[in-house]
């Protein structure tokens, strides 16, 4: 079934619609049990929302409600809009990690769009996964589409304090087990940090990828950062129902957005707004998508070109509620005009520069310009060396600057279980210099690559006054995390990267300058031990879990699944049911 109306302009619902046979009785039955009478489906467009709503998910919690406004901006538009639920991945309870999960939800959406009569679709995302799982999806199956992103929370309040969910929870429970605060201050700021729908309030995955989603052109204009208890959010989303409704007549597809342009704009605002490590992953699964080859390596000279100018938590002082009243992401694309690919379409029907051209600052404190910028490079950075051939991410804009130069001592912690219970033991052999080192965090290793890698401090060099270490893994962060953190060591421990071989004592060096992380053995041990290293047994041996450890590509390709990526023949006619 083709994805897109027909050479004869006829819309691709009324493949299943304005059919004249039992087939067309059939499906228009089925929608009159709904109580919908034909006049307003049959010869309309139809228009999917992608719903990932659910109660487990406290960040997308609100979304029925934007549903709703979506729904009112079809009907105003002449389309017909038909809401759908996707599986919906909630950052906080989902067990052993959502990212294990991306790829299953991306399947879903892709496949929902593509085996239901729709003409165009709507999705509707906000917590970390839901975001990309969405992107990729719709751009397999490259339907007209638009995003409509929840927004964050309203700003959390302590007292007098502002505190956003997960920066904040990191910094206070150092704090508590460091004994600079009490039980009582730790239940009032659990009591105070989350205080409305959305998604955290501060430059995390979720806030980056929604960011990210309005660079790449797949929102309207000034979407992403509207905090989700603003009625601007339901504005927007009805706004947005009504565009999809014209990008369906003018056909505008993903396929003419999501090009390599887009992919280069999304990631200069990435680096320009200090966004999550995660985003790096993300958009490598996004690129192998589209068939468009985009190397780490790339990120990397980009990420050199590109100040650091949003003043945001954890690489700044500010909240996103401060970010969208000080103009929000429009703006940074504005300033950043001479360094993007201003002629890049997106789902306006317009291109970047006429988007943003006009955009305006209201706070100069929380949007720098590039002469006042936090840092003068991009907030993440790739290295390479002998302990990550295939690379290895830091956050450099939410690092210390006294580590970005360093060599320790490692300290290894074989899987999360073994951190958990020796990191504060008081009789831990660790100083200061040393280098926290955890294996088995990986895409396959953990499994499912979760947000291990910013370790705790142990709480006996807290209690000295010690804020930060070197840290070293094969998993990932949240991206609401900080501190001088090594992510994404690609290959993983559990394939048998050069991770699996480090042992407690080792040097090693992190040179962030010369973007380089080096285990500092010489080759003959180097060899000695990759010669007696053994996989461990794997988790999974049946269900999603097997097909997940079967297929799943490492973090240097985003952590796909292998036989998704590209387009493939998905898009081929097929039968209709029947």
């Amino acid at each position: 079934m083709p994805l897109m109306s027909s050479s004869n302009g006829a819309l691709r619902s009324q493949e299943w619609f304005g059919r004249n046979d039992k087939l067309g009785f059939l499906h228009r039955s089925w929608l009159r049990a709904e109580g919908f009478p034909t006049s307003v489906f049959q010869g309309k467009p139809v228009i999917g929302i992608c719903n990932s709503w659910s109660e487990l998910t406290s960040c997308n919690a609100h979304l029925r409600q934007v549903a709703e406004a979506v729904k009112r901006g079809v009907w105003s538009a002449g389309g017909f809009p038909l809401e759908f639920p996707t599986i919906s991945l909630g950052e906080p309870f989902m067990r052993p990690s959502t990212m294990m999960f991306r790829n299953l939800m991306a399947m879903d959406v892709e496949e929902s769009i593509r085996a239901n009569p729709m003409d165009g679709v709507v999705l509707l995302c906000g917590c970390d996964k839901t975001t990309p799982a969405q992107l990729m999806g719709a751009a397999s199956a490259d339907l007209p589409s638009i995003f409509v992103t929840g927004g964050p929370m309203l700003k959390g309040m302590w007292g007098n304090k502002e505190i956003g969910s997960g920066t904040d929870v990191w910094h206070y429970w150092d704090e508590l087990r460091a004994g600079r605060i009490t039980e009582e201050d730790w239940c009032e700021i659990e009591c105070s940090m989350s205080r409305s729908a959305g998604h955290c309030m501060v430059m995390g995955t979720a806030s980056t990828m929604t960011s990210l989603a309005e660079a790449l052109g797949m929102t309207l204009t000034g979407c992403a950062n509207i905090p989700a208890a603003d009625s601007r959010r339901y504005e927007i989303a009805h706004r947005s129902g009504e565009r999809i409704v014209e990008m369906v007549r003018e056909d505008l597809r993903p396929s003419a957005i999501l090009t390599r342009e887009a992919l280069e704009n999304a990631v200069r605002v990435d680096m320009a707004i200090g966004g999550s490590t995660n985003a790096i992953i993300h958009l490598k699964a996004l690129a192998g998508r589209l068939g468009i080859d985009f190397p780490l390596e790339r990120f990397d000279e980009i990420s050199r070109e590109t100040a650091v100018v949003a003043n945001i938590r954890p690489s700044g002082t500010h909240l996103m509620e401060d970010m969208y009243y000080a103009g929000g992401i429009p703006v940074v694309m504005r300033d950043l005009l001479d360094q993007l690919h201003g002629e890049a379409m997106t789902v306006t029907g317009s291109s970047v520069r006429e988007n943003v051209s006009s955009a305006q600052c209201h706070n100069r404190e929380v949007i720098r310009t590039r002469d006042r910028a936090l840092q003068s490079e991009g907030g993440t950075i790739v290295l390479k060396g002998n302990l990550c051939p295939k690379g290895a991410v830091l956050k450099t804009s939410a690092a210390s600057n006294d580590l970005l130069q360093h060599t320790g001592r490692a300290l290894v912690f074989e899987d999360h279980e073994d951190f958990m219970r020796r990191i504060d033991m008081p009789e831990l052999d660790v100083d200061a210099n040393s280098v926290l080192v955890l294996k088995n965090g990986g895409p396959i290793g953990a499994p499912g690559m979760p947000e291990y890698g910013n370790l705790s401090i142990p709480a006996k060099l807290l209690k000295q006054g010690v804020k930060d270490m070197v840290r070293i893994s094969d998993a990932r962060m949240s991206g609401t995390s900080y501190g001088t953190v090594v992510l994404h060591v690609a290959p993983e421990s559990a394939v048998g990267g050069p991770l699996s071989l480090v042992e407690t004592g080792d040097l090693i060096r992190l040179d962030t300058a010369g973007r380089k992380l080096d285990l500092l053995i010489d080759d003959a041990e180097f060899q000695r031990r990759t010669n007696t290293w053994k996989p461990r047994e794997e988790y999974y041996d049946r269900g999603f879990g097997k097909l997940y450890l079967d297929a799943v590509l490492q973090a240097d390709e985003g952590c796909d699944f292998s036989f998704l990526r590209g387009t493939g023949r998905a898009a081929r006619k097929l039968p209709l049911a029947f």
